[in-house]
Formats: C-alpha cells, structure tokens, sequence
C-alpha cells in the first residue's frame, strides 16, 4: 500500500480519529451491485453522511483480488490530492469525481474488463467526525454467440433399451456461464431415469469467456417420427435474464412395420379383361421393408414384382383372387400381411339364334335372340342399315316381307363399364313369290309416232326372279338394262311407238310369277290441230278490232235496224277507206283500249288500211 510523504501526519490523525470514533459516526450508502456490459463505462456511487461536521475528509477505493481475500488500493484522495495508484489493472482507467449536491463520490470504470467483475471497497474517513466503509460488487456480462444445433444423422431405431444421443447444442463466449435447455416441440425436456438424459459440458475460455456444450439423450418412440426438437440458452444481462432459440431439428426414427396396406393403383375403377393392372402395398414401418406379392391361394408362390408394385399386363378372368402382400421386419422378425381382393370383369363374345342366316317365307314371323355371357348386368340393341329396330335380348320379327330381309346387328353393353362391348349378328333371307315394286300403270304419248320410250320393271323375290317382256303393236323393241341385287331384279326395254302398244313385264322364280303391264296410245297430229286453232282465234280479235274502229269514223253506218252505210271518199287506186258507226256501248270502247292501247275519248276515229 502507498502512503503520501506526509503520511506521518495521517497516521496521527488516523490514532487521534480512534480516540473520539466512540461519539462520532458516519453512514455509508452504497450499491450491493452495478451491472455492465463488457466493454461498458461502469460507475460506482458512494454516498457517505457525518454525525458532526468533518474539517478534513480522507477517500481511499480498494478492490479485493480474485480469488483471494487479500486487498489492493487503487484510489487515495483528500482535500488536497487525488492520487489513482500506479501499476494495477485500473491505472488510466478510472476516475473519482463528487455527486452533485450529495456527499459522496463517483468512481468511474472505462472500458471494462471481464476482470474487473469484483468488489470494490470505498473507505470514507473524517477524522473526529468517523470513519466507514462500503463495497459495491461490479457484474460484468457478454451474450453468448448465436447456439448450433446438430442432430444425429442416422436412423434411431425404438427398439434400443439405453436413450440415444439424438443432437449436440453449443453456446460460446458467454460471460458469465449460460444454460441450455432442451425442447420437443414446445415441451420442455427433463432428464428422466432411462428415457431422456442430457449431458453437459463447460468450458473456460483462456479469454475467460465461457462456452457450454449440452448433448441430448432420448429413447425414442414411433411417435417422434414428426417431432421437432431444438435448444434454448439462456443467458444473463443486465436487465435480468435473456433466452435465445436454436433452429429445430428432425429426426430419423426407425420403428418395424405393424399394418401393411395393399390396394389397387391402376386402372381407375373396374378392371376388365385385358387391362394392365398395377396393385401398390405400403407399410407403416420406417424404413420399408422388403415387399413379396403371392395370391392367397397359392402362398408358397412369390409373384414377380419391382420393389412395392405388381403389375398384371393383360388380365383374364382367372387373374381374380385374393392378392397379399408381405413383409418380414428384420428387427422383430415378424411378418405382417396386407391382402385385397382383385375382380376382372368380362364379356364374352355375343351368340346369336339363328346362327348367320335364316330363311323365312313370306308371312312367316321369327324371334331372334342374342345372348352374351357377363360378370355386369348387359343391355342389348339390334340394328338393322345402322338403324335401331329393338331393344333386349329377343327380336321379334312377325308376317315377314321383301322390306324385313337384310342383316340385323346386336350390340351388348355393359353400362358399368364403357369398355366391355360385343356383337353379334344374322342375315334373314326372306323367300316367296316375284312382287313388283310399282303396280300397273298405262302410259299416253303426246309426241307423234315414232318416238322411242323406256319402259322399266323392277320385281323383288329369293330366289331372284328372272324377267321377261311381251310387247304387242310394236316390232321395234330392244332391252336396254338388266340387273340384279340381292334382293331384286330390274330390267329396262327400249320401245319405238309406232302404234297403241301393250307391253307385259313378267318375273318369274321356282315358287311364283308376277306380271306388270303397260299400255302406251300414240297419237298423230295434234300438234298442228292446236297450232291451227290458235290462229284462228288470232284472226278473229284483230277482225272484230278493225270492223270496231271502222265503226267509230263512221265508215260503216248504221240505223237503228242495224244496217251499215260504207261510202267511198277520195278514192284513189292505193288506199280504202273504211267507215264504221255504231251505238256501241261504253264497254265496246273499253275492250277496243284494252285489245289496241287507244286512249282517246269516243270520238271519231279512222284507220287506213293498205293493200
């Protein structure tokens, strides 16, 4: 310890200061702590009050060493010296300074030290008015860096007995030492005897910070699978205490499978024959186990499939069954089977009675039916020219004619299945007589003589007629056409008219004849009979025209009896005229305008005509 060099004169002070300390006294006031951050300004106050009043005041600051009991001066002043000590850890960065209006002074701490967390000891002595001492602990504190977080990478199977490390957490350069604290999910972790362990390790910085490694024990269960587990570090600051979460983590849990589910992946909706079927099975274990594929009824047969698929290319109704899969856990050992059934539908092909051709005589009637085996309900429908003719399974065909021979198609459907489809068919011939396709007719020719003509003759029968003609009041006649269908004969003569003509179309097969006749009447003439008449009427209008405007000059009078006067005026040997009166009425004049376009009023008129 340093004294002043008048440091004799305070030791006698300081003797002299014992003698009356018995009546004088003084009350010290200081902090229990300051807190700080590193770094920091830390100031300590220390506030002093005198029972009597003290002629001379004497400050000293001590701080008690680590980790010992002994202490050292840093700090000596009176009224007349402030002395900081030389060669401690706070030399250049303190200072002592008064409290305002307060007794007491102010120790000021720059830049502080983790080392200086302490305590710091004031000693306050006013010779015959008392002595005192307090002391101020100085906190210093550092955040640690931000935690990591690492979680095992393998697999931790729930069938270990002993709790598994599961993740490691780390808090470095922390002052003082943090915590950590482990959760799953939002739920705390508290070491428990053989389920949850945590072990934890601290470390002294030789920069006297402090890092904490904490390692997580847990015996996992199949539930963890989903569980998110992570670190908290809670440090303290001057304002209390802070808390800082680590990112979360998730774990690989391995546990044996318990339920294994087999179903149907493709194709959606009913199978049918010739589908690919792919059938997926899944189990609940972690990792998945090894699949093998068998139908029920053939156990000891593994079916080839790739990893947890089956595929069935082409399936027939002997596919259906009862399918399984299996898996052995290689942990426990045990097997567990997952089974479904698997139905193939189909539809065979359409049978159909009579079988390809029937033949019915005319007037017969004949039930057809069309029946097609199936594992769904069918819906059958018959077509005849692509037209529908009936519905279900039965066809009823009754007093049959030329029109019901043909070929009718059954259609089998299954509704449930849009792709099971077949069909079936049967030709009906019908047999009988020749029957001709128009009746009789008689045809009149306005042409003249000498005109050819087509005639045309169509007979239906089976089997097919053949078809003669007979022509009679013609000898120029030829057939131009002959040609058969499946159900018919047709023929076309050629025949000149030179005559009434009677002609006869006769169809004939092994069961019957049928004839149609024609009946042609020529006629000569008539095309000039009616020209002839028609200019007659001609001349006719334009005579009783002329003889009307005749009569209107005057050119041809007449009486009351009905008598004409025609006189001769300016006779000359190129013109005569002719003058016609008459009492016609009013609609005389009318008909002479509409017959000539004459729109003068009745007044005389004239009209020369040249020879």
């Amino acid at each position: 310890m340093a004294f002043p060099k008048n440091s004799f004169i305070l030791v006698f002070l300081l003797v002299c200061s014992l003698r009356w300390n018995a009546w004088a006294k003084v009350d010290m006031t200081m902090e229990e702590s300051v807190e700080v951050y590193l770094g920091d300004i830390a100031d300590i106050p220390c506030l002093y009050v005198f029972s009597e009043q003290a002629r001379a005041v004497m400050i000293q600051w001590f701080v008690r060493n680590p980790g010992s009991s002994s202490r050292e001066r840093i700090y000596y002043g009176d009224n007349t010296q402030q002395i900081v000590d030389d060669g401690t850890e706070f030399t250049g960065r303190i200072t002592v300074s008064d409290i305002g209006d307060q007794e007491g002074v102010l120790l000021t701490i720059q830049d502080v030290q983790l080392t200086d967390e302490r305590e710091f000891f004031c000693q306050v002595n006013g010779m015959a008015a008392g002595n005192g001492e307090g002391k101020t602990h100085l906190r210093v504190f550092d955040p640690p860096e931000a935690s990591v977080i690492e979680g095992v990478h393998a697999g931790i199977s729930v069938t270990n007995e002993l709790p598994s490390r599961i993740a490691s957490c780390e808090a470095r350069n922390s002052f003082p030492k943090p915590n950590i604290t482990w959760y799953r999910d939002s739920s705390p972790l508290t070491p428990t005897h053989g389920q949850i362990n945590v072990v934890t390790l601290v470390t002294r910085e030789s920069s006297g910070f402090y890092t904490v490694q904490s390692e997580l024990q847990y015996k996992v269960a199949k539930e963890d699978k989903d569980a998110l587990f992570s670190c908290e570090v809670s440090y303290y600051v001057p304002e209390g205490v802070r808390t800082a979460k680590s990112k979360v983590i998730n774990i690989t849990v391995h546990f044996p499978t318990t339920i294994i589910e087999l179903w149907k992946e493709s194709p959606q909706g009913l199978v049918k024959e010739g589908d690919t079927v792919e059938l997926r099975c899944q189990g609940d274990g972690n990792p998945p186990p090894p699949f093998t594929f068998n139908r029920e009824q053939e156990q000891e047969t593994a079916l080839e499939a790739s990893d947890d698929t089956l595929v069935l290319r082409e399936v027939i109704r002997g596919d259906s069954g009862v399918y399984q899969c299996r898996s052995l856990d290689l942990d426990t050992y045990e097997q567990v089977t997952g089974d479904m059934q698997l139905t193939i539908h189909y539809l065979d092909p359409a049978v159909v009675v009579p079988k390809d051709s029937e033949i019915l005589l005319k007037g017969e009637s004949l039930t057809a039916t069309c029946n097609a085996l199936s594992s769904l309900e069918t819906a059958t429908v018959w077509f005849k020219n692509r037209q529908q003719v009936g519905k279900g399974h039965m066809l009823f065909l009754q007093d049959a004619t030329y029109d019901t021979a043909g070929e009718y198609v059954c259609e089998v459907t299954v509704s449930s299945l849009p792709g099971l489809h077949t069909s079936g068919s049967v030709h009906i011939i019908v047999q009988g007589a020749p029957q001709m396709k128009d009746a009789d007719r008689e045809v009149e020719m306005d042409e003249g003589t000498g005109k050819w003509v087509n005639l045309s003759c169509e007979a239906h029968a089976h089997p097919l007629p053949t078809i003669s003609w007979t022509v009679t009041g013609s000898q120029s006649w030829r057939e131009v056409l002959t040609r058969a269908t499946e159900h018919s004969t047709i023929s076309v003569v050629s025949v000149k008219v030179t005559s009434d003509i009677t002609a006869f179309c006769n169809a004939t097969n092994d069961i019957g004849t049928e004839t149609k006749s024609f009946s042609i009447r020529a006629t000569e003439g008539n095309g000039v009979i009616i020209v002839v008449i028609i200019l007659c009427i001609l001349l006719l209008a334009i005579l009783g025209s002329v003889l009307y405007f005749l009569h209107k000059k005057g050119k041809i009078p007449c009486g009351r009896s009905g008598k004409q006067e025609i006189t001769k005026e300016n006779p000359n040997k190129d013109d005569i005229v002719v003058e016609m009166k008459t009492n016609t009425k009013t609609e005389d004049a009318g008909l002479l305008k509409g017959v000539n376009g004459d729109k003068n009023g009745p007044s005389d008129q004239y009209m020369d005509l040249r020879k």
